[in-house]
């Protein structure tokens, strides 16, 4: 069972019919897969909650390597808000781990055994 389910029904029950094709003895790591992913996904959609500022952007700017940085200041604030790096910016400014906001939906149990499988 996928214990962390995606903001969209529709991708919920792909992902649900995804498993059920498989062979079981790949089930398991692919609900973990799964849960693991939307738990990332919801964190970086929660990133829009703390209103990125174009200051935060010209912080996330100064942190990239240069060539980076210039492609996304020509890209420009709007359309870099949803650029995952400066989503993960935004919440770890605003103390909001990503990987402990996983470990939270997933739980510790899962959480360590979906790392354990993907060591």
């Amino acid at each position: 069972m996928i214990k962390v389910k995606h903001p969209e029904a529709h991708c919920n029950r792909t992902q649900e019919a995804t498993i059920t094709q498989l062979p079981e003895n790949q089930q398991r790591f692919q609900e973990l897969f799964f849960s693991y992913g939307n738990a990332v996904y919801r964190y970086h959609q929660e990133a829009a909650a703390h209103e990125p500022t174009h200051q935060d952007y010209e912080e996330w700017l100064e942190g990239l390597p240069e060539n980076v940085s210039r492609g996304m200041a020509a890209k420009g604030f709007e359309w870099c808000r949803t650029v995952l790096s400066f989503t993960r910016y935004v919440q770890e400014k605003n103390d909001v781990g990503q990987e402990e906001y996983v470990r939270g939906l997933m739980g510790e149990e899962e959480f360590e055994e979906y790392k354990a499988l993907t060591v």
